[in-house]
This record gives C-alpha cells, sequence and structure tokens, in this order.
C-alpha cells in the first residue's frame, strides 16, 4: 500500500522574517502547525481536542522571502491516544526543515487524554508512514 502523504502550500509574509531577510526559525513552528491542523481536519473530528504534546525541528538550510514553500505531512505512528507526525518543510522544492510533533486526544472536561476511535484510526491510516 502507497503511503499517502497531505501537502499544505505555506504563504511567507514579512513578520516571518529577521533582519537579514530570512525566514525566522520560529516561523517554521508556525508553518508546521497551519500544516498539522489543515491534517489532522481529515478524522473529521475537532481539532481543538487535539493538543501538540511535542514539537521538535532540525533546520536544514535558511530560507528567503522570495521562495515557495509547502509542508509535507505524514504520520509516524498511531497510539492508543496519539498521532506521532512526520512533516517536512520544502523551500524552492529543496528540504528546509524536518519536523516531528507528537499530538494527544485530549477530553478537557476530565483532564486526560482520550482514547482514538476506530474512525479517527481508519481515517488517518492511509498517511502511515510503511518501511
Amino acid at each position: 500500500m502507497a503511503n499517502r502523504v497531505f501537502e499544505q502550500s505555506i504563504v511567507i509574509r514579512e513578520q516571518h522574517l529577521d533582519t537579514f531577510g530570512h525566514v525566522n526559525n520560529a516561523s517554521f513552528a508556525s508553518y508546521a502547525e497551519v500544516a498539522r491542523l489543515d491534517f489532522l481536519t481529515l478524522f473529521g473530528k475537532s481539532v481543538r481536542s487535539l493538543i501538540l504534546a511535542s514539537l521538535h525541528i532540525d533546520f536544514r538550510r535558511q530560507v528567503r522571502f522570495d521562495e515557495a514553500v509547502h509542508v509535507e505531512t505524514r504520520i509516524q505512528r498511531i497510539g492508543t491516544s496519539s498521532i506521532a507526525l512526520e512533516q517536512t518543510i520544502f523551500a524552492a522544492d529543496e528540504l528546509a526543515a524536518d519536523v516531528r510533533s507528537t499530538v494527544v486526544y485530549f477530553d478537557y472536561a476530565n483532564g486526560k487524554s482520550r482514547e482514538l476511535s476506530t474512525e479517527m484510526r481508519a481515517s488517518l491510516e492511509p498517511y502511515v508512514v510503511h518501511s
């Protein structure tokens, strides 16, 4: 079975730039978040019930204002209540950053994680990376 990849284009804004005209490192987290939230709407439940538990970014190269940027998102693993994501940020079709994050399906009323449903798992399964 082929692994599906969710792709999200990003619009670079002037406020994303540092004093040298490069995209500020903090903006990479925002780009990953935009793509992550759009991706997670695929399973049909409220994204507000998914909380970010971890975020790790490996920066590969600088990005300039005039470069086309997109983020590819796939799933590394689906746990009992969590989803481990792999994201790749590209600028001008070159690798700019690797992002790994974990989101947890959360029950705010009870203040604890909640098990992912069978329907959620089924909608996310096509995006799981299979070696």
